[in-house]
């Protein structure tokens, strides 16, 4: 049986005189009170950018990944430390990353560096209910929602976007905007299918 998921998301631009901000909050129908979700737009042309030099941080604590879902830019290097009393360890089969770091103690950490674009779900071989996202985006432009589903995607330059809204459990959906200085774009969203 197919199940299918309403999502509504209404989006506006937030006036600035030289970028534009997209709002809004996304209402997960079945999912009770909770819709996390990752925001990001995909700029045309592509800006040159560099990731970040300061690797970021996806803890293991309490035998929970934090945060579940982490968005970076494409070339980020992701650092994993173990807070656990117990070993760890972090791997990928994913397309976009396949690794496996091995198995580490509390107090260490590993690195791995995310060079492709596209969603690479992590696990630990020794924890199996341990899972979590890493989502590896091609443009700085990108923000998770709050519990609540509520966002806002500050600072995007003039210009025609690609805003697509993803979360692990529903199929994407993407539209196609132009942004202008100082200008509120409002639009509605419906996700209608799990995965």
């Amino acid at each position: 049986m197919r199940w299918a998921l309403c999502v509504a998301v209404v989006l506006t631009g937030v006036q600035s005189n030289k970028t534009g901000s997209v709002a809004g909050t996304i209402v997960c129908n079945g999912a009770g009170n909770s819709c996390p979700a990752v925001i990001y737009a995909e700029k045309t042309p592509k800006p040159e950018v560099r990731p970040p030099r300061t690797p970021v941080i996806l803890d293991q604590n309490d035998l929970t990944f934090i945060p579940h879902v982490l968005p970076v830019l494409v070339g980020t290097t992701v650092s994993f430390p173990n807070h656990d009393e117990v070993p760890h360890n972090v791997f990928s089969s994913s397309p976009a990353k396949i690794f496996n770091v091995g198995i580490y103690p509390k107090g260490s950490s590993r690195r791995v560096t995310f060079d492709n674009p596209g969603e690479v779900r992590l696990h630990c071989n020794i924890h199996p209910q341990m899972s979590a996202y890493v989502l590896v985006l091609p443009q700085p432009y990108f923000v998770t929602a709050s519990p609540e589903g509520k966002f806002q995607l500050k600072g995007l330059p003039p210009g025609r976007y690609k805003v697509t809204i993803w979360h692990e459990r529903y199929k994407p959906v993407s539209r196609f905007l132009e942004i202008k200085a100082a200008e509120n774009l409002p639009f509605n969203v419906e996700l209608r299918e799990l995965r």
